[in-house]
């Protein structure tokens, strides 16, 4: 590189480093900066400069000399450049001296001297004699570069938090009090028989009892070293908590052990009291060593146990039996005093924990899988693993647990479950719960028979009024709402500080006499300004807002001499200039201070000028005779004031000239001083002199006649101001600024931040600092926690082809995003220096630019970058508070001075800082085939990669799969790994630990967390999905919430704390406001009622947190077992419960859940049923079908709950009225919601019976005869528009109490016009599908949803793929109840009684057939309507064939709707279901006029012959055929009494009667197809859904002809976009340029 390329990079290097880490505080930056003055100097001397321009000291960041030296030759510093030439030079050097090479050769070097080392260790001196020379050498040299390279090695040797295995030099870790005593407590005790002499011990630490437990029972060493950590995090985080004194020799308290251990072992000190067998210890001579050790053995079970962790009894078994063992062994080893391994897992290689224990369990659990042929089989054919666990819970095992032992009792394991839990499994029973409803029920109810189901219905509709009400009323006690305008955090923020340090601040014992003293509004301010600064900031950096607003936003450090609290410039913006025109209009001076105190702000304004402008005055004037003047001013404008004649001594109407001459001043002095600048600053202070004296001042002179005199003189003299000082001090500096500000900033700030995504942030956070929450501990004292995320192979970061790639509109996801965001866009641009006007191909070419924009965007997406950057801030407010918080536990208001203790500049690089943070807070993704996308170089490998390498603290597990060679065979071995990212740009592994085998046994999701739970640490564990975000602000509040797990909550301590959601959809549809209002009203309201007072709120999935030691003691955080655990989440919550644990919500803290993001068509992944076997893409954009297919998952996953016995026990443990909750909320909510379905069908056919029959003309006459109202009335009665009314109380409320009344009601009204009524009547048609079709046949599965554009057009052909059976089908069989009824019914009321008796039966129909092509973008578009005819005609006969898919043809399609009836019950239940059409043809040909009044059963050989000839008139392809059938048909009517209204009553009747036929000869397809039917029964059912899609596509084409229609469409979908100023037709048209034509 050349001098003047290198010069100016190593100076602005230099610079961000002093301005990063002044006091080189961090690692290898003293050396860093060292080496760069040594290059700036070499090159002032190769440039003809001194050294005396070099900077003086390393601690202050002055400027560099070399931007002037680049001006005087004519250059432009182009900053732009600089990382890419330094990442150049670094690459270059890299390859010019081999780098990479020699690293690997150092890193085989240290590996063979460690084993040499091990070697020489016990090398005797006769031995080392007859070492040959070289050997000698090679030896002594490896020796000194192990001894003497300790800070290397800790970058060799991997290590995850706590380097234990690995000298900690630079890690502060290490050298905490609490640390350090946790460590020491894991040495060797006395009682311990010693390890052999060539046990591998690292030279870093001596042996310990993990060391004595790996040999004993040959636990991998991955499992130990992971579980050491583990163990002494658990331990040290107890002993933070006692506040013991910090000591030289710190010990570890009994107390903390005490804690840890009956945490650790409450669950096998439980399953010993329930099989009543004595516990393996007494509690007599239990010393903390052995407390220490048992806790160990446990752990070390638990983290290698791999898919037997969802046996926790079995756990338990094989602690209890561990320890007996080792009890009975271990008084002949300590009369040894030498270790040797346990019987029980000894091999023929050695000693293996895993072979011997694990992998029998195992090999029994995937046998028992196996059987499930991928969730197909019934439940009762197979075991899952809450069947194995129940084993462990009644039976005890003798013996000693080896493999033979176990298999031996696995006949027992199959047998048991036939004959002890028969009554308790439940699964295939489903009407066990049922039956545990009622037979509560018997206790208030003497005879069953009068409970009837309608009173399930009653009870839902009372329960969600009663819910509601009760849920807003809580909401309302909490103070949730309080602020939700923009002009509430206006009018509120002088409160904030005060709040934030009662809630979120450590106490300060201080504080009290601050009060008194009446400085304690500034102490608060202070302290509360350096996190309102950082939120802001960090709202700039996720550009929500821009330069403006975040300056106007930022909050003065109040640290200064200014003697009364600064506010943000966004409260007193225009301020002073209001002030202004008041004084000048104010008659007197107790108008203009009452006019000025009327608005609190306008108040803290002018007083902040007066006291600043006298502050900077005095500063920048060095004369004497200026401060005089200065004082002089001052002492007049008081005396005014006490006088009361400041409009007498003062010219206000002059103010404005000041205010001008002011901010002249202040305009120059905020510039960087030169000699320029600095003459004109004594000429503008000069101006203001003479202002004042001439213009704006009327003071009588005379009473310091001398002082005027003298000033006077120095004016004419011009000694006046003749030495001013330059402001240099930064906080000087700031309030220059600041006043410039005030005095320029003329609009109003009312609307700051302009966003409405940051608006909603910072009302949420100032809102919940008035909340009741936990009194927060120091970071050093609070409970740690880990964060989990899983991951399969979901984007991670959008690539620049990806954003660029354009659909079949010409719509690219770049220019999705910059249309929905544009604020935000020109915000980035801002951010990155380049005008708004910058189109986005002049980023691609650089690559710093290029991968900015690509996160950018992946930020606005659901990937993983976005998940990551919100957990990260987990940290980042963890380092922020113990930077602020360098003190001692002990003396808490001392030690930090009130400037240093608001100065958070370079806050991410203190070393205490980050330790205290890291070991609070890990966060682990489980990226479970990672290994398999770096083998593959899949771009998600290396994004990944890069994940990691900008985010320290992030870690990764993932599953490793290695092919090994056993007897000529292959086999696969897999194991768990955790790596990190390292210094070189790759990932270093941490942990490996060998599996038993494939650990996807059950369902993915749950099967890929649990492999990785092992690597999470700490007390609590909050499960994060790939839909989740987070903020700065929210995570400010995690040691509050932490801190619940402590607080009272009833007779149990909580063990899950439910979090506050924020539901965002990131689109612009009338459906995603659906679909956020339904799920915002469950995770506020909804389960704020259900987790008190109800007591009955489970784990739903979402960002709750978890007590990690009880839960992964207990199964873990979900359970896996095959379909049955399909909605594996919420088994967790059923779990908790049901071992005694206490689930709460808490609304102070929320996280964001990305319901649904922008993504486009093409990037569709469909679901893999590897490992995580859910829908890939859970966050996508709102289509009807996306929303479809998710309530459907959950729909079925709640049929799948009615089987399970989690459900059935919980149903026998609680009370009355607990258990009536809980129905209503779980399972029963999707029941009663299938019984509305079924009642409307029930009085449908009711009415169709009446009418048939006759029976309903004969009621009314003879009610008309008695005057029977009642039966009248019972007779009309259609309720389901009253449920629908009652359903919807829930939201309304949500909305008032968290946006006022008056926009709860333009909510609710502007939902109705967008048809909200229609999306959710067609919601209720889809969860009573998928409910309905599991309880009948099980096999609850994932839908894969896909990331659909939501203004993607969607093919008539998909729609009619998705909804037929489940809503077409049903819609149509509605509208022929309806028609029938019209036709034959009886009703006085005439037409009119009809329409109100059936309104809302036609609307479910209507509802039910045409939502998924009201709510389809460009739906009524003629051009789209053609082309969707004619692809639906080539799906629907298109023949298939062999690997042909459903999507492609109508036969491949038929077989997978029928693929779920698979069980001899299943083919009953719908045989005798599909009876119910033959009632159309049997109650139709009644009203035949060739019949007559007959009405036997022979009429139906007559309608047979109709229902003949009717066939042979559709195959009206067969022209001659069809001819003849008219003819035939004209002879009849002619001939007979056949009439034309029979032929079309005879239509009627047989249509029915044929899709009864069909669907029994669709039940019983295995018998069809072995008598050669099935042909034709496919052919017939072609016909049906032909004629059937034609019904339906007929008013769509009609309505595609009129183009006003599909303009309404349009406004109709997209309201919420129009009222934002959003062009959804440039969205549509794209960039497409044929768009136009």
């Amino acid at each position: 590189m050349q001098s003047k390329q290198a010069h100016p990079i190593c100076e602005h290097a230099y610079t961000l480093a002093q301005n990063l880490d002044p006091n080189s505080e961090g690692r290898g930056v003293l050396q860093f900066k060292t080496g760069l003055m040594s290059i700036i100097k070499i090159i002032l001397q190769l440039s003809g400069h001194t050294e005396s321009e070099l900077p003086v000291k390393h601690t202050k960041p002055l400027p560099f000399p070399m931007q002037k030296l680049a001006k005087k030759e004519g250059g432009v510093t182009d900053r732009s450049q600089d990382i890419s030439r330094l990442r150049d030079f670094y690459k270059l050097y890299r390859e010019k001296n081999n780098v990479d090479k020699l690293r690997e050769e150092e890193m085989e070097l240290r590996e063979s001297g460690t084993v040499l080392e091990q070697l020489t260790k016990e090398l005797s001196p006769e031995e080392a004699e007859g070492l040959i020379p070289e050997e000698v050498y090679i030896i002594g040299h490896l020796k000194r570069v192990i001894e003497s390279d300790a800070a290397m090695t800790e970058d060799l040797i991997a290590y995850n938090i706590i380097p234990l295995d690995a000298p900690a030099i630079t890690n502060a870790i290490t050298s905490f009090p609490e640390v350090r005593a946790a460590i020491s407590s894991l040495k060797y005790y006395r009682g311990l028989p010693k390890l052999p002499a060539n046990f591998p011990i690292p030279a870093t630490r001596s042996a310990d009892i993990l060391d004595f437990l790996h040999y004993v029972f040959g636990f991998q060493k991955g499992n130990v070293s992971n579980q050491r950590e583990n163990i002494v995090n658990l331990l040290s985080n107890e002993q933070s908590r006692l506040g013991i004194p910090d000591d030289h020799e710190p010990k570890l308290d009994e107390t903390a052990v005490e804690r840890v251990f009956l945490k650790s072992l409450d669950n096998y000190i439980k399953w010993c009291t329930y099989l009543d067998i004595p516990l393996m210890w007494s509690n007599l001579d239990l010393s903390k060593e052995k407390k220490i050790l048992f806790i160990s053995l446990y752990f070390l079970i638990w983290g290698e146990a791999a898919n037997i962790r969802y046996l926790p009894e079995c756990l338990c078994y094989i602690f209890h039996r561990f320890n007996q063992q080792m009890g009975e062994e271990l008084d002949e080893l300590l009369r040894q005093q030498l270790a040797k391994p346990a019987d029980s897992c000894v091999t023929e290689n050695g000693v293996s924990f895993l072979e011997q224990v694990i992998c029998p369990l195992y090999d029994v659990i995937a046998a028992e899988a196996a059987n499930n042929n991928d969730g197909k089989e019934p439940h009762s054919t197979w075991r899952n693993y809450d069947d194995f666990n129940e084993v462990t819970l009644t039976l005890l095992f003798p013996g000693p647990l080896v493999a033979l032992n176990f298999f031996g009792h696995s006949i027992g394991i199959r047998l048991s479950f036939g004959s002890q839990h028969q009554g308790q499994r439940c699964v295939g029973h489903c009407g066990d719960v049922w039956c545990l409803f009622y037979n509560k029920a018997l206790g208030c109810f003497e005879d069953f028979r009068s409970f009837h189901l309608i009173y399930l219905l009653d009870i839902h509709i009372f329960y969600t009024i009663i819910s509601a009400v009760v849920g807003f009323l809580l909401g309302a006690r909490d103070r949730l709402g309080e602020i939700r305008s923009l002009g509430a955090v206006h009018k509120l923020f002088e409160k904030f500080p005060e709040a934030f340090m009662d809630n979120l601040h450590i106490p300060l014992a201080n504080r009290d006499t601050l009060r008194i003293t009446g400085q304690k509004n500034k102490f608060d301010a202070a302290r509360f300004s350096p996190f309102w600064n950082e939120i802001v900031k960090n709202l700039r950096e996720e550009d929500y807002i821009t330069n403006l607003e975040m300056e106007l936003l930022l909050m003065p450090t109040n640290s200064g001499t200014v003697p009364m609290v600064q506010w943000p410039l966004f409260l007193l913006a225009s301020k002073i200039f209001l002030a202004k025109d008041i004084a000048g209009e104010s008659d007197s001076q107790e108008e203009l201070w009452d006019r000025i105190s009327r608005d609190d702000y306008m108040k803290y304004a002018v007083e902040e000028c007066f006291y600043t402008i006298k502050l900077i005055l005095t500063s920048i004037l060095a004369d004497d005779d200026g401060k005089l003047w200065v004082e002089r001013i001052y002492e007049d404008i008081r005396g005014s004031m006490v006088k009361r004649s400041i409009h007498i001594d003062f010219q206000l109407k002059k103010l404005a000239l000041v205010i001008q001459k002011v901010t002249a001043l202040t305009g120059i002095l905020k510039e960087v001083g030169t000699p320029e600048l600095e003459s004109g600053a004594v000429n503008a202070a000069l101006d203001l002199y003479d202002v004042i004296q001439l213009d704006f001042f009327n003071v009588n002179m005379r009473e310091n006649y001398a002082t005027w005199n003298m000033l006077l003189k120095a004016r004419k003299e011009g000694r006046l101001f003749s030495k001013l000082k330059w402001p240099r001090d930064p906080e000087l500096r700031s309030q220059i600024r600041r006043l410039h500000s005030l005095f320029t900033i003329k609009d109003s700030a009312v609307n700051v931040p302009k966003n409405l995504e940051a608006r909603r942030r910072l009302q949420f956070f100032t809102n919940s600092l008035f909340m009741s929450m936990p009194r927060t501990k120091p970071v050093r004292e609070m409970l740690s926690f880990s964060v989990f995320t899983p991951y399969y192979s979901e984007t991670v970061l959008y690539s620049m082809k990806e954003l660029l790639k354009k659909n079949e509109d010409g719509i690219s996801i770049l220019f999705y995003l910059q249309k929905i965001y544009p604020d935000e866009w020109k915000n980035f641009l801002a951010r990155i220096g380049r005008d708004e006007n910058t189109h986005e191909a002049d980023l691609i070419d650089n690559d710093d630019e290029n991968l900015e924009l690509r996160f950018w965007a992946s930020y606005r997406g659901q990937t993983l970058a976005r998940t990551v950057r919100g957990m990260m801030y987990y940290r980042k407010a963890l380092m922020l508070q113990a930077y602020l918080e360098r003190m001692t536990v002990g003396d808490i208001e001392a030690a930090v001075p009130t400037t240093e203790a608001t100065d958070i500049k370079g806050f991410e690089f203190s070393p205490e800082a980050r330790a205290h943070a890291d070991l609070k807070f890990t966060y682990v993704v489980t990226c479970q085939i990672y290994g398999r996308q770096k083998e593959e170089q899949k771009p998600e490998a290396a994004d990944i990669a890069l994940l990691l390498q900008r985010n320290e603290a992030l870690r990764v597990a993932f599953i490793d799969e290695v092919e090994t060679l056993t007897d000529g065979k292959v086999h696969k071995e897999f194991y768990s790994k955790l790596v990190k990212g390292d210094i070189n740009g790759k990932d270093k592994e941490v942990y490996s630990i060998k599996l038993p085998g494939n650990p996807k046994l059950g369902e993915g999701k749950p099967e890929n967390q649990n492999h990785a739970i092992v690597f999470t640490r700490g007390n609590a564990v909050q499960t994060i999905d790939m839909n989740q975000d987070n903020y700065f602000e929210e995570a400010l509040k995690m040691r509050n919430l932490l801190e619940e797990f402590h607080a009272y909550h009833g007779i149990r301590p909580a063990t899950i704390l439910g979090v506050r959601e924020h539901v965002f959809t990131g689109s612009v549809s009338s459906l995603a406001s659906f679909m956020s209002n339904q799920e915002t009203s469950f995770v506020t309201l909804g389960q704020r009622v259900l987790a008190s007072p109800l007591k009955v709120r489970m784990h739903y999935g979402h960002p709750d947190v978890f007590d990690r030691v009880f839960h992964i003691t207990r199964g873990g955080i979900s359970k896996a077992s095959r379909v049955i655990n399909i909605s594996e989440d919420i088994y967790a919550g059923f779990n908790s419960t049901l071992r005694q644990g206490n689930i709460t919500h808490h609304e102070y803290i929320q996280a964001l859940y990305l319901l649904y993001t922008p993504f486009p068509p093409e990037i569709k992944t469909q679901r893999s049923f590897c490992l995580v076997s859910k829908e890939v893409g859970k966050g996508r954009d709102v289509g009807l079908n996306q929303i479809a297919l998710f309530e459907g998952k959950v729909a079925g996953g709640n049929g799948e709950q009615v089987l399970s016995r989690d459900i059935y026990r919980l149903g026998q443990l609680f009370d009355f009225f607990r258990m009536l909750s809980f129905y209503f909320t779980t399972v029963g909510y999707y029941f009663c919601t299938m019984l509305t379905v079924i009642t409307v069908y029930i009085f449908l056919y009711g009415k169709t019976y009446l009418a048939l029959s006759g029976v309903g003309e004969d009621i009314q006459t003879r009610a008309d005869v008695l005057h029977n109202t009642a039966l009248n009335t019972a007779l009309n009665t259609q309720f389901l528009f009253q449920i629908g009314v009652f359903t919807a109380i829930p939201m309304v409320l949500g909305f008032i109490l968290e946006q006022g009344f008056f926009r709860a009601v333009v909510s609710f009204i502007t939902m109705q016009f967008q048809l909200c009524t229609v999306f959710f009547t067609f919601s209720l048609g889809t969860r009573t599908h998928y409910f309905g079709r599991t309880i009948l046949h099980g096999g609850a599965k994932y839908h894969a949803t896909g990331r659909g554009f939501v203004v993607r057009h969607i093919k008539f052909s998909e729609n009619y793929r998705l909804y037929s059976r489940s809503h077409f089908v049903k819609g149509m069989e509605v509208v022929l109840l309806l028609v029938v009824f019209v036709s034959y019914g009886f009703n006085e009321a005439g037409a009119v009684g009809y329409i109100l008796l059936s309104v809302s039966s036609w609307f479910m129909a209507i509802s039910w057939l045409f939502a998924p092509y009201m709510f389809n973008p460009s739906g009524f578009e003629w051009q789209k309507t053609v082309e969707d005819f004619r692809d639906w005609t080539n799906w629907l006969f298109y023949r298939g064939g062999i690997g042909v898919k459903g999507e492609e043809s109508w036969e491949a399609w038929w077989d997978e709707e029928l693929s779920h009836i698979r069980t001899l019950g299943g083919r009953v239940m719908e045989t005798i279901l599909s009876l119910r059409f033959f009632i159309f043809q049997y109650g139709v040909i009644y009203k035949l006029d060739v019949q007559g009044s007959k009405t036997s059963l022979s009429i139906f050989t007559f309608s047979q012959k109709i229902s003949v000839n009717f066939q042979l008139i559709l195959r009206f392809v067969q022209g001659v055929a069809f001819m003849l059938a008219l003819a035939g048909i004209a002879v009849a009517v002619a001939i007979t009494d056949l009439t034309i209204t029979d032929i079309f009553a005879s239509i009627l009747a047989f249509v029915p009667t044929g899709w009864g036929l069909l669907s029994i000869c669709v039940a019983w397809r295995p018998v069809l197809k072995k008598i050669g039917l099935w042909k034709s029964v496919r052919s017939l059912g072609r016909l049906y859904d032909a004629g059937m899609g034609m019904l339906i596509f007929i008013p769509i084409a009609l309505c595609s002809w009129f183009p006003f229609i599909s303009t309404f469409q349009t406004r109709l979908m997209f309201n919420q976009a129009f009222s934002r100023g959003l062009e959804i037709s440039l969205i549509l048209a794209g960039n497409n340029p044929n768009s136009g034509l």
